[in-house]
């Protein structure tokens, strides 16, 4: 305790002083939680919880950027998809046109119209595919994929997007390429078993198939088909493709068509279903083809016994003019066999192939008078796959691929391309309607985390709260306690001056 009456050193004065700063002090920092609403303004007022309030800051920040970026992503979708469904009803128009192409009512320059409509919507799907654009970048050509959307605050918190391209030649119906087993009655394009004026496989004993397996990898999975037979319908082929169409994402038809070149006389012979060992739906077909005026066989009484039977066999009868030969088609559109058998006559019919070559002559000659006729089966798909074994049915193994099948190749201008372009079609409104249901798929994913970084950014917030946010009614209650200890210090130090001035009264 100082000593009274000392003037130099005013104790009781500093002690006081001392407790003045120290209030001034509490004041200031109570002072500045109510200005700023904090209870935590730096490093020096809780250096843990800074670090803490700093590293929810840093993940709110993040959050925040990325609910902005996920709805950037939507809006992108959402271009993509509004682009992809003007190209499916585009699409539609085009199928549309190319079924009423198929009608057997349409003359030559009917079908040229209707394909100078089909050239200018292709030209406008083409366009849409690469003129669409979201800030700049092309999004249906192929070249917006593997994009990432970054809808998490940290890294790699990332959804992949990936927009198929949309232009008319990578969209269409894939299709395997077939081997020299398959023939073309027109000696036009062959792929995937298909081709105008027919195709199909020849043989004059039991089949020309090879019974086994062959395997199909197409864009879901892989699956093994059995061949039962050498002389297994090409329906049957197809109808267990399509028993597996789940696994494989590849779908098929049949169809069976071939083209003779007719020598008038008389006709007899035996027409089924079947194989020559094991006929169904058998018919007698029995008529007398001359020749016109005009150098060329007439057909009619033919065509007409052969389609007078055809509810029976499924195979059908018409005529066509190549190069100025007339010949005879034979046509059963569900892929059955078509089997030739106990001809006699006059009269001959030669299998025409590509080109238009014979291949075998159907006559009553020894040996010459059966023929079994198997169709192809046509496979569809509108992503890629792959054939293993494929020779066993009359394909090449290996990859299939879009070449002559695109959408761009479509050409409705006789009636076998218009029915061509219905099958593109199909494989091509599938392959749009995939890529929206995906991109659908993207943007409720996209919808979702933006939703949940939405929360998650709430209730970091709501934490840091908890850390950094002052409590306005404490620190009113704190400021209010140090100024009245403030005035009190204040008075006691003049107090403490006025205590030191009273010794001056001792002087002389």
């Amino acid at each position: 305790m100082a000593i009274s009456g000392i003037i130099n050193t005013n104790t009781s004065a500093l002690n006081t002083l001392n407790a003045l700063n120290g209030t001034q002090g509490n004041l200031n920092t109570y002072l500045q939680q109510l200005s700023t609403g904090k209870s935590i303004n730096g490093p020096q007022d809780n250096p843990a919880g800074y670090a803490i309030a700093q590293r929810f800051q840093t993940q709110i920040n993040g959050l925040n950027q990325a609910i902005s970026n996920g709805n950037q992503g939507v809006s992108l979708v959402q271009t993509a998809t509004g682009a992809i469904q003007n190209q499916t009803s585009i699409l539609q128009q085009i199928r549309t046109t190319a079924v009423q192409a198929a009608n057997a009512s349409n003359t030559t320059s009917d079908r040229q119209a209707l394909q100078g409509v089909v050239s200018q919507l292709l030209a406008q799907i083409q366009t849409i595919a690469t003129q669409t654009q979201f800030n700049g970048q092309n999004i249906l050509d192929g070249t917006f994929a593997g994009a990432a959307f970054q809808v998490g605050a940290n890294s790699n918190q990332i959804i992949n997007v990936a927009v198929g391209n949309t232009q008319t030649n990578a969209m269409g119906n894939y299709t395997a390429a077939t081997s020299g087993a398959i023939y073309n009655t027109s000696g036009a394009y062959v792929q995937g078993g298909y081709a105008p004026g027919g195709a199909f496989t020849y043989s004059t004993g039991s089949g020309n198939f090879t019974s086994g397996t062959f395997d199909i990898a197409g864009s879901v999975g892989t699956a093994a088909v059995n061949v039962t037979s050498n002389g297994e319908s090409a329906a049957n082929i197809a109808a267990s493709v399509n028993a597996v169409t789940a696994q494989t994402g590849v779908s098929a038809q049949a169809y069976t068509s071939v083209s003779f070149a007719v020598t008038g006389g008389t006709f007899s012979f035996t027409l089924s279903n079947g194989t020559s060992g094991n006929p169904s739906n058998t018919v007698n077909i029995s008529a007398d083809v001359t020749t016109g005026s005009n150098g060329q066989p007439d057909l009619s009484s033919l065509v007409t016994a052969i389609n007078n039977q055809a509810a029976v066999t499924g195979t059908s009868a018409s005529t066509q003019v190549v190069n100025g030969q007339t010949e005879l088609v034979l046509t059963n559109s569900n892929g059955n066999n078509i089997l030739v058998s106990g001809f006699t006559g006059t009269g001959s019919l030669g299998a025409l192939g590509s080109g238009g070559n014979t291949i075998g002559t159907l006559s009553s000659g020894t040996g010459s008078g059966t023929a079994l006729f198997q169709g192809v089966v046509q496979f569809q798909s509108s992503s890629s796959y792959s054939l293993s074994g494929g020779g066993n049915i009359g394909y090449s193994s290996g990859a299939a691929s879009l070449t002559g099948s695109a959408v761009a190749n479509i050409n409705i201008t006789t009636a076998a391309g218009a029915q061509r372009a219905i099958s593109i079609l199909d494989q091509a409104i599938n392959y749009l309607n995939q890529q929206n249901g995906a991109l659908g798929a993207i943007q409720n994913r996209i919808q979702a985390s933006v939703t949940n970084a939405q929360t998650t950014a709430t209730n970091l917030q709501s934490a840091q709260s908890v850390v950094q946010d002052a409590n306005i009614a404490q620190a009113t209650s704190q400021l209010t306690k140090y100024q009245i200890l403030q005035q009190a210090g204040i008075s006691t130090l003049a107090q403490e001056n006025a205590l030191q001035q009273s010794y001056l009264k001792l002087l002389p």
